[in-house]
């Protein structure tokens, strides 16, 4: 009681930092958070109760590794009892101090850490906790973002718990492992650690987690520039949900476009299908694993189109089931080339695409009867600002609408 807390820098090291110095100043008792006989024997009680819990065979435990206390009692504990199992260290591929000095026979410092699993972003592994560790713990898996976030979705979608990055970190070890491995005739325990959630957070999360599970391809295919192009393309594709697709007019030949392909079979799957794009003549480059690609060009494929001519945009509803995508496109689809595309998949009940589309003067009459023919809500955005402002460079023809 009386105990005051104080919240400082972005993440452990700065914390750590500013302890020691209140430590110092004020003439208090630092107890370090992983790096302690005492804490690390206190975290240990988790392997205490995963063994009374589970008697029954076990291959392995997975725990998350910020500086370590926690995987070292646990492996304490486990190994003490029952040495056959295995106690597997997981760490976020760019915050693995203890993969990193467990590789080169002593303690490291990382220049610099992610911050997404926050929990154990840690630069530097204990003294105590790497020389239990690298005497207990069996290996230490690192993961990706992106495997995390698979991570929470399966917590969620099991338990309908939200977790935070640094407490699925050790789910994401275990699926590493499994994918490796396969199929174990024994128990796999993950420990799930930590809440410090924010729903903002859960925003990127949804984003990264199909990629995560390989259930998502990110594609960038150069398709002709020319009415069809896009109902060609997708029909290739065939029954598969397209889950995104963006594109703006910038070449009069070869048009450069973002899709998102749902996987059913992972990564074989993905290789099949850039196999076959690329036998019918499409360039293909798989983004999948590139982090720019998935933080920022997914959202910024675009901008102001110079020399675009007769150019309408407008905004589609439709009904969101597997084929919905194609369907718009073959009833859409006539004479008119598609100049900007805009689609993702939000999992909902209703799809939605911003569509720019090339249509002279005198053709609009039959396109506003095309559209009403489709049953599908619209909206005519050529004169949104926001269009104006970020994606039109001085279209011709665009203000003489009827």
């Amino acid at each position: 009681q009386g105990g005051r807390v104080v919240l400082h820098g972005e993440g452990f090291d700065e914390a750590y930092t500013h302890a020691r110095q209140l430590e110092a100043e004020k003439g208090l008792t630092f107890i370090h958070p992983y790096d302690d006989p005492d804490v690390i024997a206190g975290q240990g009680t988790v392997g205490m109760e995963i063994l009374r819990q589970h008697p029954d065979p076990l291959e392995a435990v997975f725990v998350p590794i910020g500086g370590g206390g926690l995987a070292a009692g646990v492996a304490v504990y486990t190994k003490f009892l029952r040495p056959e199992v295995k106690v597997i260290g997981v760490e976020p591929e760019d915050a693995a101090s203890m993969a990193g000095a467990l590789a080169a026979g002593e303690r490291i410092i990382l220049n610099q850490v992610g911050l997404f699993a926050d929990g154990v972003a840690v630069r530097r592994a204990g003294e105590e906790t790497f020389r239990l560790c690298r005497e207990l713990l069996d290996e230490v898996i690192t993961v990706s973002t992106d495997e995390i976030c698979a991570a929470v979705k399966d917590i969620f979608e099991d338990t309908r718990a939200i977790a935070e990055p640094s407490g699925s970190v050790s789910l994401a070890g275990l699926k590493r492992y499994v994918e490796r491995e396969g199929p174990r005739p024994h128990g796999l325990v993950a420990v799930n650690s930590g809440a410090n959630m924010n729903f903002d957070r859960l925003r990127h999360i949804a984003e990264r987690a199909e990629i995560g599970e390989h259930r998502e391809a990110l594609l960038a295919v150069t398709i002709p520039e020319k009415p069809g192009s896009y109902r060609r393309f997708i029909q290739l594709l065939g029954k598969r949900s397209i889950t995104e697709f963006n594109y703006r007019y910038s070449d009069p030949q070869a048009a450069q476009i973002s899709v998102g392909v749902q996987l059913s079979d992972g990564d074989p799957e993905k290789r099949q299908i850039i196999a076959m794009l690329q036998e019918q003549g499409y360039p293909v480059l798989d983004m999948s694993n590139n982090e720019m690609a998935k933080l920022h060009v997914r959202y910024m494929v675009g901008g102001q189109a110079s020399g675009l001519q007769d150019e309408l945009i407008f905004r589609f509803q439709f009904p969101e089931r597997p084929g919905a995508l194609l369907k718009f496109l073959n009833r859409l689809s006539g004479n008119w080339n598609i100049s900007l595309f805009h689609y993702r998949n939000h999992g909902a009940d209703y799809g939605r695409v911003l569509a720019g589309i090339q249509v002279p003067v005198a053709e609009r009459a039959q396109l506003k009867r095309s559209l009403d023919e489709l049953g599908y809500p619209y909206w005519d955005e050529s004169d949104n600002p926001a269009y104006r402002s970020f994606l039109n460079r001085g279209t011709v023809g665009a203000t003489n609408r009827t």
